[in-house]
């Protein structure tokens, strides 16, 4: 059963790279003028084909937790974890970020309230980049969790 493990696992250290990326750049981002910033936004044009990966890894984890659940409870549980995880961060992304993306016409235009935006988007995607950090955590715990019956052996 280690081709699902691995399989979870690399999809949930894909979809940590885009949240990773917004995470370190956050520091050098935040404080840029409007024009600026604006400009650096539309380097993420086409991000939104990560929904790609991000739906795989919920399936991948999904199905991770379903094969191991007779076999290996522990590793279901922290699959499970993870599908939670992944979806909390899809939470925050619709609360937070994708309403800034929708308000500037994803940075292409400036309201009154950019900075407010500004600030929402960054840190909803720092919260993300934690709670998809913390799912490949739990991917990782299933991926590596051997039943107590092997423990004994």
């Amino acid at each position: 059963m280690m081709l699902p493990r691995m399989i979870a696992l690399a999809l949930t250290v894909f979809i940590l790279l885009p949240s990773g990326a917004h995470l370190l750049e956050l520091p050098g981002k935040i404080g840029l003028d409007r024009d600026a910033y604006f400009t650096v936004q539309q380097i993420y044009a086409g991000w939104a084909l990560f929904s790609i990966p991000i739906a795989a890894a919920l399936v991948a984890n999904s199905a991770l937790a379903l094969t191991e659940w007779r076999r290996d409870p522990g590793a279901a549980r922290a699959a499970l974890c993870s599908v939670g995880l992944i979806l909390l961060s899809l939470i925050v992304f619709f609360i937070w970020v994708l309403p800034a993306n929708q308000a500037t016409a994803n940075w292409t235009r400036i309201p009154d309230n950019w900075e407010t935006l500004r600030r929402q988007w960054e840190y909803g995607h720092l919260a993300s980049a934690i709670i998809v950090f913390g799912a490949l955590l739990a991917t990782a715990c299933a991926a590596m969790h051997r039943p107590q019956a092997q423990l004994k052996s």
